[in-house]
């Protein structure tokens, strides 16, 4: 019966050091697994490309063109191709520049990007 005694301590010990041990081993694939993420690659057919731009008339300003920005029409994509029709707009702030409608990158991905003032 003396045989059969443990000490519970040398026990747990061996045990943790045990999964030091396996986890050891494991690092370097789990610290690898971030690198196969961007290995997956969806390609997206690209759009056609827009129309012909259609032709406005451009209405007098609604007030000083120092405030009022004509932002012209354009295609802007939304699944397929659709014009938005120009506007005047007013500037959120002393020379500020509208930036047009076109495609950007988010990620990975190619998205659509609608027009900003900047």
């Amino acid at each position: 019966m003396t045989g059969c005694v443990t000490n519970p301590t040398d026990n747990a010990s061996t045990i943790i050091t045990m999964k030091t041990m396996h986890m050891k081993r494991l690092l370097p694939f789990f610290a690898s697994l971030p690198l196969l993420a961007g290995c997956v690659v969806y390609e997206q057919p690209a759009p056609p490309p827009p129309p012909a731009a259609q032709v406005e008339v451009v209405p007098g300003a609604p007030g000083p063109v120092a405030i009022w920005y004509w932002v012209p029409g354009a295609w802007e994509w939304r699944g397929s191709w659709v014009w938005v029709g120009g506007r005047w707009a007013a500037r959120p702030h002393p020379g500020a520049v509208w930036v047009g409608s076109g495609w950007g990158w988010h990620g990975h991905r190619r998205v659509w990007v609608s027009g900003y003032w900047r």
